[in-house]
């Protein structure tokens, strides 16, 4: 998932992004307002970490031109300020919750849990697939009782086709999720990390979980479940299907 952290201290910045990045979060950073607002006005967020005292507009305003734009993504208000005039004010704007500095970062993993989870963009804490099982809070995996080693990026990708299982997702729509701003979507990163996976999860003669449509995008699910079209197996091999007859060949992504 992909979140945006509004905060102009740098070091308290860069200390969170990095504790969200480990949690397999893509994160984008702004240390003002008018940047926070054109960062969420140009790119996807699942989330918003907004502090109260940041230049130019500060944590309200933005808030509330955000709620106006249309933005409906769950915001979290960061304040050095406890007092309860300005968690009421917060809560006005249209921010979802309210956290005081200094917080202890597993308080803010929990309530961005929270929030995700009531917003309807984070579903049990458990995702079986087949037999593939994917524990969201340690953020592990296996398939058939085999411990699947990944690491966070690999992680996150698989966490979003996963939740995504049973449609094609596009690579676009995989880059504003689980990449940040730094993302060159003209690279081949996405295929990469793919194939990756694929030898991975769909190793040692398992059933192929993870399919390309080419044109189109990526498909997690059995291969019965999948649409009419292309799949690719482990080895990158590209499966055609069609009337009575099956062709192959390799893929170089």
């Amino acid at each position: 998932m992909r979140l945006l952290l509004v905060e102009d201290d740098a070091r308290i910045a860069r200390f969170v992004a990095k504790g969200l990045r480990e949690q397999a979060y893509a994160v984008d950073v702004a240390a003002n307002g008018d940047d926070a607002l054109y960062e969420a006005a140009i790119n996807s967020y699942d989330l918003v970490i907004l502090d109260v005292m940041i230049p130019g507009r500060n944590g309200f305003e933005v808030c509330r031109e955000l709620r106006r734009a249309g933005q409906r993504m769950p915001i979290l208000m960061l304040t050095a300020r406890d007092a309860v005039e300005d968690r009421i004010s917060g809560l006005d704007h249209g921010a979802d919750d309210y956290l005081t500095k200094p917080f202890e970062f597993r308080e803010l993993l929990a309530r961005l849990r929270a929030l995700l989870r009531r917003s309807g963009e984070l579903r049990p804490a458990r995702i079986s697939i087949a037999d593939l099982v994917l524990d969201t809070g340690a953020q592990s995996v296996s398939r058939a009782g085999r411990d699947i080693p990944v690491t966070t990026k690999e992680y996150a990708l698989l966490e979003f086709l996963a939740r995504n299982a049973g449609r094609v997702v596009g690579r676009a729509e995989i880059a504003e999720h689980v990449w940040d701003e730094s993302f060159d979507p003209f690279s081949n990163l996405i295929e990469v990390y793919v194939n990756r996976l694929r030898r991975k999860i769909d190793a040692e003669g398992s059933k192929p979980l993870l399919h390309t449509r080419r044109g189109a995008g990526y498909f997690f699910g059995l291969a019965g479940e999948a649409a009419a079209g292309e799949t690719q197996g482990a080895d990158g091999t590209t499966h055609h299907r069609g009337k009575g007859n099956t062709t192959t060949r390799k893929s170089h992504a």
